[in-house]
């Protein structure tokens, strides 16, 4: 079997013949069902609970309301916004909630799909972008920037802070390349161990920095432990762009993405340009992830448990595993922010990052014990 019908067979049922020899790699109508009952109920979903999460909060907003807010963009008619509070309505809708829903929607939908790319790439169930050291690094160049006071200033209309954070993802990430080449190529397991080294690193020194400035320890611990309290359009329109070339990117890729998996000779013979596609792989999914993480800071689980329930909902071929991680990641992303600013009273927030270790932790585990099989790559 050649390498395209090892790639088929990978993303398809396999069934055996009697004398155990694979029959053929067909999709099953059993399989095609299972991916068009996914996409019918997830794609829906994300409008609907976004919908909903807006209207909840320390000022509940009725549905209907909402709705005559929503349509005043469309229709400036007085008598859509005619009641009592519309006016305050309209700004919590508009300038808080949607904007932080969104930004909600692209944080999961960038940590997962770069989680997916790592899994693929580093064929490691457990990569994430903790293991590149890129969100170690955020959170450096992020507790530099509170120890020093920089947190204030403002670039480009925004806060320093998510720009240092980036910056400190992308020194990371780029450290971590340049420890990982093995003979002038990226070694999959040498990037590894160098993303354990430059993130272990990096936390000594966020520790040292915490220990040696006691003052603003609590802000360093409040943005490591990931949050998107106080966020605007300003920290979604500076995700967007990454996101929607990064994504660009990976796209392109998932073809090669299926064959990087089954190793790089198979790759090699079936034409693939192993070093220059992972270069790009890891180069849109770390920046992807470096731009999330500045933005929400770090936030676990995401990347590391959506990649995994997504294959276990649609197999592993990265044509359906991509897009379907992008939807769970920002709907399991949306839903831990809501649970952060709506289950305590008088307006206080649980960290997000908090949050989704709650979830994510447990059901990893359960994946971990019960479906070691399909948690296999």
């Amino acid at each position: 079997m050649d390498a395209a019908e090892a790639s088929c067979a990978r993303g398809s049922p396999k069934s055996e013949t009697s004398s155990g020899t694979m029959a053929s790699p067909d999709v099953t109508s059993e399989s095609t069902w299972r991916i068009r009952l996914f996409w019918m109920a997830t794609i829906p979903l994300v409008p609907t609970l976004s919908f909903y999460c807006i209207t909840l909060g320390p000022y509940a907003i009725e549905p209907n309301t909402l709705w005559r807010v929503l349509a005043s963009v469309f229709y400036d008619s007085p008598s859509m916004l005619s009641e009592k509070d519309a006016v305050t309505a309209h700004y919590i809708v508009f300038h808080l909630r949607l904007a932080r829903v969104a930004l909600a929607l692209l944080v999961g939908a960038a940590l997962a799909l770069s989680g997916t790319v790592y899994q693929g790439l580093l064929l490691n169930p457990l990569a994430d972008p903790f293991t590149l050291g890129v969100s170690t690094g955020a959170a450096f160049g992020a507790s530099l920037t509170i120890l020093f006071g920089w947190a204030s200033w403002k670039l480009g209309g925004m806060s320093a802070l998510p720009v240092m954070a980036f910056l400190g993802a992308v020194g990371a990430l780029s450290l971590v390349l340049l420890l990982g080449r093995l003979q002038g190529k990226i070694d999959s397991t040498t990037l590894v161990l160098a993303g354990i080294i430059v993130s272990t690193f990096l936390s000594a020194w966020i520790s040292l920095l915490k220990s040696l400035h006691e003052e603003s320890l609590s802000a360093i611990v409040f943005w490591i432990m990931g949050s998107l309290s106080g966020r605007s359009w300003h920290h979604v329109l500076a995700v967007l762009p990454y996101m929607l070339v990064g994504s660009l990117i990976i796209f392109l890729y998932a073809r090669e993405l299926d064959l990087l998996a089954l190793g790089d000779t198979a790759a090699l013979q079936s034409g693939v340009a192993t070093d220059s596609v992972r270069r790009h792989l890891l180069g849109a999914a770390s920046l992807m992830a470096a731009a999330a993480v500045a933005v929400s800071g770090v936030v676990g689980f995401i990347g590391l448990v959506v990649p995994h329930v997504a294959r276990l909902c649609l197999g592993p071929r990265h044509r359906q595993l991509l897009p379907a991680s992008m939807i769970l990641g920002a709907l399991l992303t949306l839903v831990s922010d809501t649970l952060a600013r709506t289950i305590l009273s008088n307006g206080r927030e649980i960290p997000l990052g908090v949050v989704t270790a709650i979830l994510g932790a447990p059901f990893f585990a359960y994946l971990l014990i019960h479906r070691k099989r399909s948690v296999v790559l």
